[in-house]
């Protein structure tokens, strides 16, 4: 959701226009499944439970719609609050299933896909990125999710966590900052 969402198209999708339900999830979804790979990452070398959540939340969005009433709320804000839940739960569901290992080998390898080298090298990168961006506070790490991965503006920002946009710029410099320091040279190791 990198864009502003209409809110007569929201109204009409509320309504139960077809098309405009249509519309709207078209333009809702592609962020959503940046917001869930960026805060799920990849589960057996897939972005396939990021996806599946996103899904999940496309249909929590849509049996919530006709509830849906712009009181002082965006649609940004109704949507990534819904967001918000699903994707803890799926971390909750995550942690509980970490007790039972279980070993995941694709039979089958597209050729478009990353070699094991490449993507051992890519999950050990978004492991550390992962590692670092848990040492930040809640909200930071929110802030640079949605500004970062999902690609939401500072307004769009703000609505969702409940700031300004310059106080969401603010944060957003003081976690890019922290991440810095936190980093250090382990990423540069893994450019190399």
């Amino acid at each position: 959701m990198t864009t502003t969402i209409e809110p007569e198209l929201v109204r009409r999708a509320a309504e139960g226009d077809r098309a405009a339900v249509a519309t709207l999830l078209s333009d809702v979804r592609p962020g959503l499944v940046r917001y869930c790979r960026a805060r799920l990452g990849r589960i057996g070398g897939a972005y396939v439970t990021a996806d599946d959540v996103a899904q999940e939340i496309c249909l929590a969005v849509l049996r919530a719609l006709p509830r849906y009433r712009e009181q002082g709320t965006s649609f940004a804000a109704f949507v990534y609050a819904i967001a918000g839940h699903k994707v803890a739960d799926a971390q909750r569901a995550a942690v509980r299933a970490a007790s039972v290992t279980v070993t995941d080998t694709p039979l089958d390898r597209p050729a478009a896909e990353p070699g094991p080298e490449q993507q051992a090298v890519a999950t050990d990168l978004a492991r550390r990125l992962s590692v670092l961006l848990d040492r930040l506070p809640d909200v930071q790490r929110e802030i640079v999710v949605l500004r970062v991965a999902v690609g939401l503006s500072a307004e769009e920002v703000g609505t969702v966590v409940g700031m300004s946009a310059a106080a969401v710029r603010v944060t957003q410099s003081r976690a890019l900052a922290r991440l810095r320091t936190l980093a250090g040279d382990t990423l540069d190791e893994v450019a190399a």
